[in-house]
């Protein structure tokens, strides 16, 4: 297979490529998300295999403002078959089933419940808290988008067919590539070269920008040919729709708080100061929620209450980052002591972290290790995305 410059190729795809619907840049801009979401998987230096179903999730996220049947806005070219209007996409009708079931329960939708519902239904403990009536019209969703992906967009992306990416296939039967963490054996998998995920990682706003700029577009042009209305400056405001911080952390908080009422001691990372009681601390997003919306428990971590309301959504410069990976290792080991923490942080740093898979369990090792980790993610997000920082 022969490649362009690596970056060349991405542009090539977005700007140049023939497109019919807006596949190809919700590809790009959902590898360019997994490529930001698993920053030590650049150190292996060979092919990373994405599993389907996790590029499907995102676009979930993506396409959930575009699937209100009562005011869709069209992501491709429709025919006529029998006499009545095809759809856009193919997997349009299991987006609505999905959106209704969540209206259901949840009223009107916003463009950033998907979102929302994606990272929500990844962590097992919150997954468990949604109807099963939902859980299953997301599923279905998520077989159909993934069966999209590796039929059109995966085939077609570049010139010719299978050009830029090979036909997707079990992850057991790839050799000479790493997962991403959470890869199961029958997972169909897309291999993105090495090459390619150095590009997407190195140019990761870049690729995010480029393909918000061409989906606005690309998705005027289409409703202007429907006679419908979707004005760029719209689409971009519902691309970038982004939920609140909505997902309660009393959970969280009450188990830390159990904690202190132990005798255990947290210290802020960012100021040193010891937090005593609960009235000390809040419960910081080392990564921001507006850089980056995760929600995981390596992403909580107690902090001084009064300077975390004046830092807001700025990272650290990243000697202060240094000196706070000991206090956040130090948090992260009351986490592994703590019986219902201990799980839940090891879950959720082994489904984001590959270098922590094979760690020792033992506090004194895992903690440390996950604080290096989780310093390296938020050190890479902020250089590579141009973060403010304090």
């Amino acid at each position: 297979m022969e490649f362009l410059p690596a970056g060349r190729e991405i542009s090539t795809i977005l700007r140049h490529d023939r497109k019919q619907n807006t596949y190809k840049i919700a590809l790009l801009r959902a590898i360019n998300d997994v490529v930001l979401g698993f920053p030590d998987l650049r150190l292996a230096g060979r092919g990373v295999a994405v599993p389907l179903r996790t590029l499907a999730a995102r676009w979930i996220a993506y396409f959930w403002p575009f699937a209100d049947p009562t005011a869709p806005v069209w992501q491709g070219q429709r025919g006529t078959r029998g006499g009545v209007r095809t759809n856009d996409v193919a997997f349009r009708p299991h987006l609505e089933a999905l959106c209704a079931v969540w209206e259901a329960s949840n009223g009107p939708a916003s463009p950033a419940d998907g979102f929302f519902l994606v990272d929500a239904l990844r962590v097992p403990r919150r997954r468990a808290q949604f109807a099963p009536a939902l859980i299953a019209a997301y599923e279905s969703a998520i077989r159909q988008i993934a069966d999209t992906i590796g039929k059109n967009p995966v085939r077609y992306a570049g010139p010719g067919e299978y050009a830029v990416f090979d036909r997707p296939r079990p992850f057991a039967e790839l050799d000479g590539v790493v997962p991403i963490p959470g890869t199961e054996p029958h997972d169909l998998c897309v291999v993105v070269g090495a090459e390619l995920w150095s590009a997407f990682d190195a140019l990761s706003l870049w690729v995010e920008a480029l393909c918000i700029h061409e989906w606005c577009l690309f998705t005027e042009t289409v409703n202007e040919a429907e006679n419908t209305r979707a004005e760029r400056g719209a689409v971009f405001r519902l691309l970038t729709a982004r939920p609140d911080n909505r997902v309660s952390l009393s959970w969280e908080r009450n188990q830390i708080d159990v904690l202190l009422q132990e005798g255990r001691v947290f210290v802020c990372p960012w100021t040193a100061r010891q937090l005593l009681r609960p009235a000390d601390y809040e419960l910081d997003h080392l990564l921001p929620l507006a850089v980056y919306p995760v929600n995981d428990l390596w992403n909580l971590v107690p902090a001084d209450a009064r300077f975390n309301n004046r830092k807001r959504d700025l990272l650290p410069s990243t000697d202060r980052l240094t000196a706070a990976l000991p206090r956040i290792a130090h948090a992260y080991t009351h986490y592994l002591d703590a019986g219902a923490l201990r799980p839940v942080l090891r879950e959720s740093a082994r489904l984001r972290f590959s270098e922590v898979e094979r760690v020792s369990d033992d506090p004194a090792v895992f903690a440390p290790a996950l604080a290096l980790a989780t310093g390296r993610f938020i050190e890479h997000v902020a250089s590579t995305r141009n973060v403010a920082r304090f």
